[in-house]
């Protein structure tokens, strides 16, 4: 009798996912019957274009949106099955964001920016310093710890962003339009650093994007148009 490797489980599952926000006339389907996996240490290129749904898609990934039909699943967990707090732990120990806008904390250090996420989930800060410094390092700002954003360059604080959410060393990622407030030069570095990143640490990145340099770069794309998967079912 031949024996199989068991197949590992995806980082996030979607089976029929569909999102409506409104009520009767004015009803937007902004998902419409999503079924996708995205299995550990992908680099994905989610495309489309604005209002297709990419960010609703992002948020059912992330568990910080809950579709109004079917089932979403991260790290093999049913998110319907779960309660609020429970839905806000496992985000916090599993999903790191990146956003097209940074949302640093203005009056905050890089180094204090970066150890923000592990002081939420109760790490000191002398035990989280060496998680953190590292971090710092691989982004390239280690000289820069000690700066506040508004120092630092639009290219430099993505970097810091980018730290923050891969210092508490999350299974996935998403990113919603990351290199979109930057210059190409620098989107360009941006991308081969979280291209390095998925690399180095072997974590998962779901990347919304209008970037032809990101989508040419990713190792997967996933199309979406009008709240639908352009391929019907995407799987990993």
């Amino acid at each position: 009798m031949s024996s199989r490797i068991a197949e590992p489980l995806p980082i996030v599952s979607l089976q029929g996912a569909s999102k409506r926000y409104g009520r009767e006339r004015n009803t937007v389907h902004a998902l419409k019957d999503v079924t996708a996996t995205v299995s550990r240490g992908e680099f994905i290129a989610l495309c489309g274009p604005s209002g297709s749904g990419k960010s609703t898609l992002l948020n059912l990934m992330a568990g910080i949106d809950s579709p109004t039909e079917g089932k979403v699943f991260l790290m093999n967990h049913d998110l319907s099955a779960l309660n609020d707090l429970q839905a806000a732990r496992l985000r916090a120990d599993s999903v790191g964001f990146v956003f097209q806008f940074f949302n640093l904390l203005p009056v905050l250090s890089v180094f204090d920016n970066v150890y923000y996420p592990l002081m939420l989930n109760g790490r000191s800060r002398g035990a989280a310093r060496e998680d953190v410094m590292e971090m710092i390092e691989k982004v390239g700002l280690i000289q820069h710890y000690t700066r506040r954003p508004d120092e630092l360059s639009g290219g430099q604080q993505q970097r810091v962003a980018i730290a923050r959410a891969l210092v508490k060393r999350p299974a996935l990622v998403v990113a919603d339009e990351p290199t979109g407030n930057l210059d190409t030069r620098t989107g360009h570095e941006i991308i081969e650093l979280l291209l390095e990143m998925n690399q180095a640490l072997q974590t998962t990145f779901v990347i919304s994007t209008h970037s032809p340099q990101l989508r040419d770069m990713a190792r997967r794309v996933i199309e979406i148009e009008d709240g639908r998967l352009k391929d019907g079912h995407v799987e990993a």
